[in-house]
């Protein structure tokens, strides 16, 4: 094993110092997840949902219609404290179903409804359980792109033969 020197380690670590560890009964530096790191992306994606971790909301999907926040409330607390139940009714051509957002205070027991309810049958309908995904809304400013920015040459001939495919 080689003990790297400061001609070999690349500048960015000593730019982010906060990311890397000395240890020093080893003698050679290591990752570490520093709570900083992400900060900025956490605070932006949890807008939705103030005072509880992002990935703590799950979505069940393919609830009966006349699927109640009650009787939602009551089957889903088993794995921990919910916060918040959110049901949305919708008719499907014929079919008529709901979805529901269940908001945990802690992101294990989410977890742990997930495992335990996704595909499990409720009120005669398998239902489907997933963590559910932020808002359209707490991303709003980071444009959505679907092309190439305005202004921006076009791709020439030249640059088309250089692309893979």
């Amino acid at each position: 094993m080689t003990i790297p020197t400061m001609a070999t380690i690349p500048t960015s670590y000593f730019l982010l110092p906060s990311l890397v560890q000395s240890d020093s009964s080893r003698n050679y530096c290591k990752f570490r997840r520093s709570p900083y790191m992400f900060s900025s992306f956490h605070v932006r994606a949890s807008l939705s949902t103030p005072g509880f971790p992002l990935a703590s909301r799950i979505v069940v999907k393919n609830l009966p219609y006349l699927t109640s926040e009650s009787s939602l409330r009551e089957e889903f607390s088993s794995f921990g404290e919910v916060a918040e139940v959110k049901v949305l009714k919708f008719e499907e051509g014929e079919r008529r179903k709901a979805h529901a957002f269940i908001q945990y205070t802690c992101l294990d027991d989410a977890f742990l409804a997930l495992e335990n309810m996704d595909r499990k049958m409720f009120d005669g309908r398998m239902i489907y359980v997933e963590v559910a995904k932020p808002g359209k809304r707490s991303f709003g400013e980071y444009p959505t792109a679907s092309g190439p920015p305005k202004g921006s040459p076009a791709a020439s001939s030249n640059d088309q033969d250089d692309c893979w495919y």
